[in-house]
């Protein structure tokens, strides 16, 4: 039996990533002390009742929307975080990757030389055997970006995978679904279940391919990781508010600095409220919050310790649907969900990371992480069916609650040496982490609606002998261990060989059969990567990496299933162009994963492990400065992705998702001095092809192009934006999940900011 087959499939489309979750983490032997650091946090986290000893109650009592008190903020709450203070006022860092996250207001450059992603070490990513890329606040605040989805459509081979209902914010990379992370150290599942507030993101760094050897389990498709804003060692303070078409209002504050007299001990806090409606007519509300602090114990300890707090409370709206081989030909904008059926949704994460550098070529960094996301949906009506006349939609009806939990800890050491004249540095990590999730409630259907009539719709309870219970949960408990190095030869010839052994187990309980379903692995994940520099801002690279991911459910048998296994080859260039201002990646892949596990068509309930599914393509990257003011990221990508060996869909099908050819062109100048100084506009365009919606290829999304503008102005303490999205009013579809799971994009919107810095 498959993971979810105890829940109806309206739930399984919102949460079938319980197949996938718990990120490893790791359990480091350092001194008492040090421990209490790490541990205190969590502690004031955990004190409160776990979501663990709510699940298996009665759906909780919440109010509805319009019964949530209202902020003093009125009518006004904006969406663009502000950018961090010009680089005068940035914190003297100990390396070159922190210096890189300051932006500098007005004129800050999309260009970014380091990053820590790809090797967990601060690199060049000239020097990275691997395709990264790197979206900067700078970016973030140009485009208008509230969620994370249209920060990513700036990345090559990077696509919206499912709005999960209107929740969360899942992608897929070069054809497979990828995993998210924060601060490329710790990570949880939790991380996608609520989409991620753009607040406190400083950059979002994309690595492309498998990414098991520091990743630990993942799909072969690479990792998105979040970076989050730090402290300042000068006191700073920004207030921004947006408001924007549909009723969308959003309020964020920045605030920054210096606790002590010497500095030692900083701050960070980034708050955002949201209150907005949209062209769906589907209302939602969020409270977000997340402090940092960082100690400096001495010349060579850092302590941070960092919470996030999301509250989300907003309509489940799962889209529209496939009728026969395209979708439903209704507007856009109607919705068959009940308007009333909310999500509530809180989700806290709080992570501790201490970092020492025992001598000048050795350092370590030990951190732990607990995350809990708490989930409530009292009361859906939703689209469960269509029958075969194309017209009649039979409603699903579902109550009842989720929980998510995890802790993690994890454990890096980084030694420089040199053999001879090669140089080494070497990375040895251990990680270990519990995930936790379950869920508890009731479905069944309710009745039927013709989808060509306008709402409103009447939405009747089912009768209580046609309502059945679902509970379920899994724990999911991993280690794993790795090492690597990356070696180099001269300045023009660098090596990485890593590796990395793991086992993970993660039981799924139902609870109502009293059946336990075993699923354990184990796997070795290799690395290697070649880089070659023709010239000093030139470099060709190759690389081969494995990925590997637990298997959930039992075959007919009883047999548990292997681990899906992925194997990524990778060729390419980078170079950086205009006197490094502009930097441009091309990259040409081939990735395989097998040990795929589809459901069994001659055993009903059951899974079988079956066979291949490949993609094959290249992408370019260009991202930086072509002239002191004038910006520009672009991005170009040939995906070919498709079933390579199976037994149910037919051989050649295409990945869902995944389009053929993609791309995105954004460019923003800002006048510097004269009359003007302080203006600026940005343009650009995003277009994506036609994509199917499912393994068996039986329906398709048209592709799109979508025309973005804006216009600045920003000077001293000023800010202030106008951001045109979808200028020429494209009628699209964002992300197609399965036939009942299609969610359109918005219309032409109009969002203005207005932010003020003290």
């Amino acid at each position: 039996m498959d993971l979810l087959d105890p829940v109806p499939r309206h739930l399984q489309c919102r949460r079938s990533r319980q197949k996938s979750f718990a990120r490893g983490g790791s359990l480091s032997m350092i001194d008492r002390n040090t421990l209490l650091l790490l541990a205190g946090g969590l502690l004031l986290l955990c004190a409160a009742p776990t979501p663990a000893q709510q699940v298996a109650a009665v759906p909780l009592e919440v109010p509805r929307l319009d019964q949530i008190p209202t902020a003093s903020t009125s009518a006004a709450h904006l969406a663009q975080q502000p950018a961090e203070p010009s680089q005068a006022q940035a914190p003297a860092q100990p390396d070159a990757e922190e210096l890189d996250e300051v932006t500098v207001t007005g004129t800050g450059t999309y260009r970014r030389s380091r990053s820590s992603t790809a090797t967990k070490t601060d690199t060049p990513i000239l020097d990275t055997p691997q395709s990264i890329q790197v979206i900067p606040r700078q970016v973030i605040e140009d485009q208008g970006t509230v969620r994370l989805r249209d920060a990513l459509r700036n990345v090559s081979g990077v696509y919206l995978q499912s709005t999960d209902g209107n929740i969360g914010e899942y992608f897929n990379i070069r054809g497979f679904s990828a995993r998210s992370y924060t601060n490329a150290f710790l990570s949880s599942g939790t991380d996608s279940l609520l989409s991620l507030d753009t607040a406190n993101i400083e950059r979002v760094e994309v690595l492309k391919g498998p990414s098991s050897v520091l990743f630990g389990r993942a799909e072969p498709s690479g990792v998105v990781n979040y970076v989050t804003k730090r402290p300042l060692p000068a006191p700073y303070a920004a207030v921004a508010f947006t408001a924007g078409s549909y009723n969308f209002y959003r309020t964020t504050a920045d605030l920054s600095g210096p606790l002590t007299s010497d500095g030692a001990l900083a701050y960070r806090l980034n708050v955002a409220y949201e209150d907005a409606n949209s062209f769906r007519g589907v209302q939602g509300r969020r409270v977000f919050f997340a402090p940092v602090l960082e100690w400096k114990i001495g010349p060579d300890t850092k302590l941070n310790f960092e919470i996030e707090h999301n509250r989300d409370n907003r309509v489940f709206d799962p889209g529209l649907f496939a009728v026969g081989t395209g979708v439903a030909p209704v507007p856009y904008s109607r919705l068959y969900a009940d308007p009333r059926g909310l999500i509530f949704g809180y989700a806290t994460r709080a992570t501790a990371v201490l970092e020492h550098r025992f001598a000048e070529n050795l350092t370590m960094r030990t951190g732990g992480r607990y995350a809990n996301y708490l989930e409530s949906f009292p009361l859906q009506f939703t689209p469960g069916e269509l029958l075969a006349d194309n017209r009649t939609l039979v409603l699903a009806y579902l109550e009842g609650n989720q929980f998510y939990e995890n802790v993690a800890f994890q454990n890096d050491l980084v030694w420089r040496a040199q053999t001879g004249s090669v140089d080494h540095t070497v990375l040895f990590g251990l990680e270990l982490s519990k995930f936790a999730t379950g869920f508890a409630g009731t479905f069944g259907s309710a009745n039927s609606i013709d989808i060509f009539q306008p709402p409103p719709y009447t939405y009747e309870f089912p009768p209580a002998s046609e309502r059945f219970p679902f509970m379920g949960n899994t724990t999911t408990s991993g280690f794993g261990v790795y090492l690597q190095d990356q070696i180099s030869f001269s300045d023009n010839l660098k090596l990485v060989l890593g590796g990395r052994y793991d086992t993970v187990s993660a039981p799924f309980t139902d609870l109502l059969a009293g059946t336990v379903n075993p699923s354990e692995g184990q796997a070795f994940s290799p690395r290697v990567g070649l880089l070659y520099k023709p010239a000093a801002n030139v470099s060709l690279f190759a690389n081969f990496n494995q990925s590997f991911a637990p298997s959930f459910g039992r075959s007919a048998t009883g047999t548990p299933f292997l681990p899906t296994r992925g194997t990524g080859y990778e060729l390419g260039a980078k170079a950086e162009l205009l006197g490094g201002r502009l930097f441009a990646n091309l990259a040409l892949y081939k990735i395989a994963k097998a040990n795929v596990v589809t459901r069994d068509p001659a055993n009903p309930g059951f899974s079988i492990q079956v066979g291949e599914q490949e993609s094959q393509g290249i992408e370019l990257d260009l991202t930086g400065e072509i002239l002191p003011g004038w910006n520009l990221i672009a991005s170009y990508a040939y995906t070919d992705a498709k079933i390579s060996r199976d037994n149910t869909f037919p051989v050649g099908n295409r990945l869902p998702t995944a389009p053929l050819h993609g791309g995105s062109l954004w460019s923003a100048y800002r006048v510097s001095e004269g009359a003007l100084a302080g203006w600026g506009v940005g343009a650009g365009v995003f277009a994506v092809g036609e994509r199917f919606g499912d393994l068996d290829n039986s329906f398709s999304v048209p592709g799109y192009t979508r025309v973005d503008a804006a216009l600045y102005y920003r000077r001293g303490w000023l800010n202030a934006a106008i951001n045109f999205k979808n200028l020429l009013g494209t009628q699209y579809i964002e992300a197609a999940t399965f036939r009942y799971a299609v969610h359109p994009g918005a219309p032409f919107t109009v969002q203005g900011t207005f932010e003020v810095r003290f």
